[in-house]
């Protein structure tokens, strides 16, 4: 009997929980559209998902979960393509699969508690993606994720570094975490560890782990662990996505943000200070209610005050029931030429970046078909074949559109490395981590 077809839209979270859903459904020939709800467009690529794989799979039973179903149930359970409707915590557990109700959701706001998953492999992934915290208790005014997601909650340190390390035994040389809101991990759990100790536990006890990598961070709650981990820690990775949304203090305040301008230019300043190469993501709203030309030009500025060269931008999409969708709107087609320019203006700065890059020494993570893979710094890189899920060192020859083309490297210094540094460790209450080689840890006892 063929494996379960999942389709899977939006977030590394959601890419993280559809392997769940394929190790849950081993063996099943069904259909599973795990769905995304962060603006209307996604919910929109959902729906044309579902007709799309109707199309495909005339015959094959078509359930769809995620953030979409979870925020509207009875629509998704309307469309005539769909035999079921699971939600967002129910399709993590095997007896919603092996339920026949044609609805299964909850009260998502009641969900208290998450866990690692069972996936043991990624499917068409060369890195895996591990959920260490899920939901959201801010309540930014554009936003309905809280209400596909809930509220935040953590998996315990133990849960995660066991999942780790069996995916290190099974041969992943890089991991990602990743969360709805991946810098408010571990107010609910005892102790509340922050995300840092979390990261410091990981590195500590999976010395095999080479690779850690971050998915998006809210920048006003990374703490000085967390940022020491980042700025000096080679095991992780030199790139950082930062959940910024503008570049204007009134709107980042009617946005319901909690960081200005200032403190997130100065952030990224520290960042490339400690560690000059590190590339800096971030999320770019345009068009967002009340943005007039003056706030967008300060978005706009952004991207170079911040040196964004992995920019993810969406026009400003209202959503039901949300603060923002009752504030005075941007005509739409504004919104859509400003996050036009808004992508030229962070692919132009991209551009520059990976033009600087070449001559440079990079590691990258190969992935499929192994002609290619994504540098620590993520920057997609042509390489010659090799083996998938391998770490190649190579060397940057020169820049084609935006992917770099390089050939094999001499073994040496890795790129970023500057072993001519004094030692630098980190140190809290929880374990120390040694800076003084790469990919050495030193640690001391946990509180």
């Amino acid at each position: 009997m063929a494996d379960p077809h999942v389709i899977s839209l939006g977030c590394r979270l959601n890419i993280a929980e559809s392997e769940t859903i394929r190790t849950l459904l081993a063996g099943q020939d069904l259909v599973v559209v795990n769905s995304c709800a962060v603006t209307n467009t996604a919910v929109a690529e959902t729906r044309a998902a579902i007709r799309r794989a109707r199309r495909e799979r005339p015959g094959a039973e078509i359930v769809v979960t995620g953030c979409a179903a979870q925020i509207d149930p009875a629509g998704f359970a309307a469309m005539a393509e769909v035999d079921r409707v699971i939600g967002n915590a129910e399709k993590l557990t095997s007896s919603a699969w092996a339920a026949a109700a044609p609805v299964i959701v909850g009260d998502i706001m009641q969900v208290r508690e998450t866990a690692p998953h069972l996936a043991s492999a990624f499917a068409a992934h060369a890195r895996a993606f591990v959920e260490v915290q899920n939901g959201c208790d801010h309540r930014c005014t554009f936003c309905a994720i809280p209400f596909g997601r809930g509220n935040s909650r953590s998996v315990p340190a133990g849960g995660v570094i066991d999942r780790i390390a069996a995916l290190v035994d099974a041969g992943y040389r890089e991991v990602v975490l990743t969360g709805v809101d991946l810098t408010s991990y571990g107010p609910d759990l005892p102790g509340a560890p922050s995300l840092g100790m979390l990261v410091e536990r990981i590195l500590a006890y999976v010395p095999g782990l080479a690779r850690l990598r971050l998915s998006s961070l809210d920048s006003v709650e990374i703490d000085d662990l967390l940022f020491e981990l980042i700025a000096y820690e080679p095991r992780v990775m030199p790139h950082v996505h930062l959940s910024f949304q503008a570049g204007d203090d009134m709107i980042l305040k009617r946005m319901k943000r909690r960081h200005s301008r200032a403190q997130a230019v100065a952030l990224v300043a520290r960042l490339k200070a400690a560690r000059p190469e590190i590339a800096i993501g971030a999320d770019l709203i345009a068009g967002f209610p009340t943005e007039d030309d003056a706030m967008f030009a300060n978005t706009r500025a952004l991207i170079e005050d911040c040196d964004i060269v992995h920019a993810h931008i969406f026009p400003y999409s209202p959503r039901t029931g949300t603060p923002a969708a009752r504030m005075p709107q941007v005509p739409v087609a504004i919104a859509k030429a400003r996050a036009a320019e808004l992508r030229a203006a962070a692919a132009a700065r991209k551009a520059a970046w990976l033009r600087g890059l070449i001559g440079t020494t990079q590691d990258v993570l190969v992935e499929r078909p192994g002609d290619r893979g994504h540098a620590g710094n993520f920057a997609e890189v042509r390489i010659p074949p090799t083996d998938v899920g391998s770490v190649a060192r190579v060397m940057i020859d020169r820049v084609d559109d935006s992917t770099l083309i390089a050939s094999p490297a001499q073994v040496g210094v890795r790129s970023g490395d500057a072993p001519d540094q004094a030692p630098r460790s980190v140190t809290s209450t929880s374990a120390t981590v040694s800076r003084s080689a790469p990919g050495t840890v030193q640690k001391d006892v946990f509180a």
